[in-house]
């Protein structure tokens, strides 16, 4: 990952791992406060049980002139009687203290000179440490639990721009290959021409394609920047406009020695002019590159159709369903940026155009469109 992506990356997952902290730590807390409040009456009436229970014996021992009998509590709990002669002085009825929950009963109304019965426990305070204990483990599971999901959520997030970032560096890379031959071409051929003082054809031609390939390129660039602009159809021939971008690229070919067979019909559809030349310039100029001198490029137009077929590499079959796609190429053999064909499927799609691919690997490729 570059520094951008790696400063994307980090912030998401800092601010999912901050944010999900958070939310674990106020509801732990919420937990820990609710059960604790459970805890903390569940002890209190089972201390006031205990010191009801005891009360009871003292006065029923001393209304019926018996022998008091005091029960065993179960463990954890304990109790202790204070006589009416102690006089001592407690903090409140209910309290902790040291590690014990006290409460204090003044049930025994100084039967049998009892004035209190105080009965203690220490297992809130244990249950207490006890869930703190594995609330604290719980919440630390959880937590790290977090930092993973959000590693992976992170990375998730991540795969698509990191896959645009490359698409868009490689992009940038092809561009600056493909803009690079003619500008090259341009100085040479400029070049030539000032030092023989004389512009001969064949440097004319050197400058006319280069410059048909910058606008080419210029064309492309120009629609994937303002292709939101709506653009209103019209119902224009078809023809014309194929025969003008075999003329335009009539240089190229016989450069390259590629010869271009035509059979062209007149064929009316609604489509904006200028995208129309773009279509079947990038068709075109696609057929030219992906061509090997001395091949023929053939291109059929009928009322319902366009065909272009040529004899060049071909596509191989797994990535055929991809050409249509920004930034993929169907193949690496030639120059290229890979959006030639991304453009003509949704020039085709504005207009209502269908368009089909046949191909073959060293045999050609053909492009159908039909309306």
């Amino acid at each position: 990952m570059n520094s951008l992506e790696k400063r994307s990356f980090y912030s998401f997952l800092a601010l999912y791992i901050g944010s999900s902290f958070l939310f674990l730590i106020l509801s732990g807390f919420w937990y820990y406060k609710a059960q604790k409040s459970g805890l903390e009456n569940s002890t209190y009436y089972k201390l006031q049980h205990y010191s009801d229970q005891i009360s009871g014996l003292i006065i029923n021992a001393q209304m019926h002139s018996r022998v008091l009998k005091l029960p065993k509590l179960e463990e954890g709990y304990e109790y202790f009687l204070v006589r009416t002669d102690e006089k001592r002085v407690f903090k409140s009825k209910y309290y902790q203290e040291e590690g014990y929950s006290l409460l204090v009963s003044t049930s025994p109304q100084e039967h049998l000179n009892i004035e209190y019965v105080v009965v203690k426990t220490n297992e809130y305070h244990k249950k207490l440490l006890a869930l703190q204990k594995e609330l604290f483990s719980v919440m630390l599971f959880i937590f790290v639990l977090i930092v993973f999901i959000s590693f992976v959520l992170s990375k998730l997030f991540m795969r698509p721009i990191h896959q645009k970032v490359l698409q868009i560096e490689q992009f940038i890379q092809d561009i600056s290959h493909e803009l690079n031959t003619p500008v090259t071409a341009l100085q040479m051929s400029s070049k030539r021409a000032m030092q023989k003082g004389v512009y001969d054809e064949k440097i004319l031609k050197n400058i006319s394609i280069s410059t048909k390939q910058l606008y080419s390129i210029y064309k492309s660039l120009a629609y994937l920047s303002f292709s939101s602009s709506t653009k209103e159809l019209q119902s224009i021939n078809l023809k014309e406009v194929i025969a003008e971008v075999i003329e335009f690229y009539g240089e190229l070919c016989f450069a390259k020695d590629i010869s271009i067979v035509s059979d062209l019909e007149d064929a009316f559809v609604n489509i904006d002019e200028e995208r129309a030349k773009l279509l079947f310039s990038n068709l075109l100029s696609n057929a030219i590159k992906y061509s090997m001198p001395n091949k023929t490029i053939t291109l059929t137009l009928t009322k319902e159709s366009f065909v272009i077929a040529d004899e060049g590499v071909g596509i191989a079959k797994e990535k055929i369903d991809k050409i249509f796609e920004l930034y993929e190429r169907g193949s690496n053999l030639a120059g290229g940026f890979g959006v030639g064909l991304s453009i003509v499927k949704q020039i085709c799609d504005e207009a209502g155009i269908k368009v089909e691919v046949e191909s073959k690997l060293n045999q050609g490729t053909a492009f159908r469109l039909s309306w």
